[in-house]
């Protein structure tokens, strides 16, 4: 049998691009080693069975002369599981502690619960549902254990001894509410969009003072449809929306992650996924650097000032739009909001049919409907954009 001996390095360490942004400078000591590498591996004997491993997350960086044919010009992608990889993994990790499972434990339906998870990550849920059942005194491992898990690793842990008190716990219930509130009204709207499942203003580790969990849908999703990120983006701003019904506009900073998380997904519908009529099918990135070979050769990318304004002024547009509509889902139910909100601040949590009872009253306005399909007019229309702005696109 032909032996073979195997190395592998962490690629990216030492061969970095020598063009564009991740230019190395001349007789750097990397640039010395990727030398050195790239001219060892044209040397290899024909015969001699030695195989080169190089392992990266970021290939992007990688310099081109490295991928030329006689050198690393095979690429095995190592992506995320599927649902049905994800339940071969956990039934490994499963069989390998020989954990007791309950009778409700079906791995299927946590490998449907756990999409985007990776190896490591469900190594991890194994374990975590151990150590829950475990400190329980439970001979078993129940679905329970599992679900809990699972939100500990999306949302964090329960801090057992801090307590939100008083008027900061009135404001994060509400909170929360909004979100419930409008990600129902959005779910009937949309066909196919799992409901809102659980509400918690529990504090958790890593900062979240409230949780409100939807878990993802039974099927693995590689696209996301307009019309379903316009409804994630006024479900992002449910919360902010409650507070400023509720309080009268007194708004707190309970918002900072759903702006975050908001901005940065209205900034690539329009600056990506060309999801923008006054933008346009444009790639800003793209544009920028020149092209897709990122060599920075060409000159129209130098100077981008007037688009990025206009991109920033429709991702603003665009935000400002859904909080809109996420007000007038919070006048379209105020019963709802106000008294799943107290009910929430009294219980801390509240979930399953409980949960239901309140959310089944809840009623989509016109409004929603028209921002959800792309009829209601949000968007800039390029008639209205400056001379300078027509010229430019």
């Amino acid at each position: 049998m032909l032996g073979y001996n195997l190395s592998s390095l962490q690629i990216d360490a030492v061969a970095k691009s020598r063009d564009g942004r991740y230019r190395i400078v001349s007789n750097d000591e990397r640039e010395q080693t990727l030398n050195q590498l790239l001219t060892e591996m044209d040397g290899f004997d024909s015969n001699s069975a030695v195989i080169v491993l190089g392992a990266t997350n970021r290939a992007d960086v990688l310099d081109p002369a490295l991928r030329r044919p006689g050198r690393f010009d095979r690429v095995v992608m190592v992506e995320a599981p599927d649902r049905v990889g994800r339940q071969a993994i956990l039934n490994v990790h499963v069989s390998k502690k020989e954990l007791p499972l309950g009778d409700d434990v079906d791995l299927a339906n946590i490998a449907s619960m756990t999409t985007g998870f990776t190896g490591a990550d469900l190594a991890n849920l194994v374990n975590e549902a151990a150590l829950l059942a475990g400190r329980q005194n439970k001979v078993i491992v129940e679905k329970i254990d599992f679900i809990q898990a699972v939100e500990r690793s999306i949302a964090g842990i329960e801090k057992k001894t801090a307590k939100l008190q008083g008027s900061e716990k009135a404001v994060v219930a509400r909170h929360e509410a909004g979100h419930a509130v409008v990600g129902t009204a959005v779910s009937k709207l949309l066909a196919g969009q799992p409901r809102v499942e659980k509400l918690s203003i529990l504090p958790r580790s890593g900062g979240a003072l409230g949780f409100t969990y939807t878990p993802p849908t039974t099927e693995d999703r590689y696209l996301l449809f307009v019309d379903e990120l316009r409804g994630r983006l006024v479900t992002l701003l449910g919360g902010r929306a409650a507070e400023e019904i509720i309080y009268s506009g007194r708004v707190s900073t309970g918002a900072l992650d759903d702006i975050r998380r908001a901005t940065d997904m209205a900034y690539k519908a329009i600056a990506e996924y060309g999801l923008n009529r006054t933008i346009g099918p444009i790639s800003l990135a793209t544009l920028s650097n020149g092209g897709m070979d990122d060599s920075g050769g060409s000159g129209f990318g130098r100077d981008q000032g007037h688009l990025v304004d206009l991109v920033q002024k429709e991702v603003k547009l665009m935000l400002q739009s859904a909080l809109d509509v996420a007000l007038s889902v919070m006048r379209a139910n105020p019963n709802v909001l106000e008294g799943l909100g107290a009910y929430l601040e009294e219980k801390e949590k509240v979930e399953g049919e409980e949960l239901q009872e309140w959310l089944k009253m809840v009623v989509a306005p016109e409004e929603l409907a028209e921002f959800v399909k792309g009829t209601q007019d949000v968007f800039l229309p390029l008639e209205s954009a400056s001379p300078d702005l027509k010229q430019l696109l």
